[in-house]
């Protein structure tokens, strides 16, 4: 029989704040291993493509102090995957400052391992599409990354590291790596990690508390740490379903793990015990990659109306403003999006892509002045058709970005895209 293996979800993206009071609980519970998930393109293409953190600095610090400095306390490996939100060069090397820094003002001593997740472009030539995306626009991406698996975390703790901070990452591996490690059934520790990701979000009712997998020779138990969250069959069985095609396969680059087995059974009013899923390794691995870069620079237009000729009249009116503005604004060098929000009343959102900012006010400028005074079947004023939240009511939002790569590629080995780096901060 194999020992107890105590796993605690930390974050189900860090730098977003961990509630401290879970946590807590959770660090008492004495785990063997502490994961947090630091990121995805869920937050959308800006973070990859400009190497930005989508949190902020004094939060994402506050979570890594906290994730780092209990799991040196209890001397067990602390696992950190997607660095920096996109996991990108950028994301990673920013995240790596934070751990360093922490570090030196606690006085933590203990190895270090980096992995990057930047795919060399050439490589991506041949991968295929994966959903609507079709094209691949290699030429108009600023970063391309791979979600690597539990292989590239395996290497890094092989090589003795206590913290490992790795690129964009597949969310499972950070919490099914140790588990395979101690020879865990790979469909059960790969189920757990599928689950505990996203932390409490698998409870009724969810929410983002620290959540603990305790493995034994057949099964694992799940428990939020916050006593208001219960890990029912229902609600854990339903996880399955989050950011799946499919709710009964999960798709990782080693494998795939099959749940149609699996079953869940109350423990009493808060725990579930899980058993049953199953692993069918990959003859040969795939990665998925993903893209993004700029493509001009985004202006916004606000204003609402409450005025029912208005509101009925809304599609054609935006559509001969639309046109106006583009006889007037010479060039045609921009794309304008006009999106819709409510129905009695009705917010409008009117976007520009141009070259420049400049050229985008100006644009929406012009759209503005037509759109306030556009005249229409059933007008009962000449003005005051629209309401303006402030002045002006066009803004420069910066650079827009959009998704350049969603695809996946075969991977004839996995350590050469992910590279491990090792360092010993003392």
């Amino acid at each position: 029989m194999k020992p107890e293996l105590r796993v605690l979800a930390a974050s189900g993206q860090l730098g977003y704040g961990i509630p401290e009071a879970a946590f807590s609980a959770g660090i008492a519970r004495a785990p063997h291993v502490i994961g947090a998930d630091m990121g995805s393109i869920d937050p959308g293409p800006a973070y990859l493509g400009s190497g930005r953190m989508a949190t902020s600095p004094e939060m994402t610090r506050r979570d890594l102090s906290l994730v780092l400095s209990a799991a040196r306390e209890l001397g067990v490996p602390l696992l950190i995957g997607s660095a920096g939100t996109a996991g990108a060069r950028p994301h990673l090397d920013a995240t790596l400052e934070f751990v360093r820094e922490i570090a030196s003002e606690k006085g933590l001593r203990f190895r270090l391992a980096s992995i990057a997740a930047d795919i060399p472009k050439a490589l991506a030539r041949d991968a295929r599409p994966l959903g609507a995306m079709r094209a691949m626009d290699l030429e108009g991406t600023t970063h391309l990354v791979g979600q690597m698996g539990t292989e590239a975390f395996i290497r890094a703790l092989d090589a003795g590291a206590d913290v490992v901070v790795a690129g964009r990452a597949c969310d499972t591996a950070i919490f099914a790596a140790i588990p395979l490690m101690r020879g865990y059934a790979p469909g059960l520790a790969m189920h757990m990690a599928k689950i505990i990701e996203c932390t409490s979000l698998c409870c009724e009712p969810g929410g983002r508390d620290a959540m603990l997998a305790t493995l034994s020779e057949d099964s694992f138990e799940l428990e939020s740490m916050n006593p208001a969250r219960a890990a029912t069959p229902l609600s854990v069985a339903a996880h399955a379903l989050y950011e799946q095609e499919d709710p009964y396969t999960v798709q990782e680059p080693e494998g795939t793990l099959d749940l149609r087995g699996a079953q869940y059974e109350a423990i009493d009013a808060r725990r579930t015990r899980v058993r049953g899923a199953r692993w069918q390794p990959r003859a040969r691995a795939t990665v998925k990659i993903e893209g993004a870069g700029s493509f001009g620079e985004r202006s916004v237009l606000l204003c609402s109306s409450a005025d029912p000729r208005v509101i009925a009249n809304l599609s054609s009116i935006l559509s001969d403003v639309e046109a106006t503005t583009r006889q007037l604004v010479p060039g045609g060098d921009f794309s304008l999006f006009p999106r819709v929000y409510g129905e009695r009343e009705v917010f409008l959102l009117v976007e520009c892509i141009a070259p420049t900012a400049a050229r985008g006010l100006a644009v929406l400028g012009v759209f503005r002045q037509y759109l306030l005074h556009h005249g229409f079947p059933g007008r009962l004023s000449t003005g005051g058709n629209l309401a303006f939240p402030f002045a002006p009511p066009e803004l420069a939002a910066g650079l827009a970005y959009r998704f350049t790569v969603y695809h996946v590629m075969d991977a004839e080995a996995l350590a050469p895209l992910f590279p491990v780096s090792i360092e010993d901060i003392e």
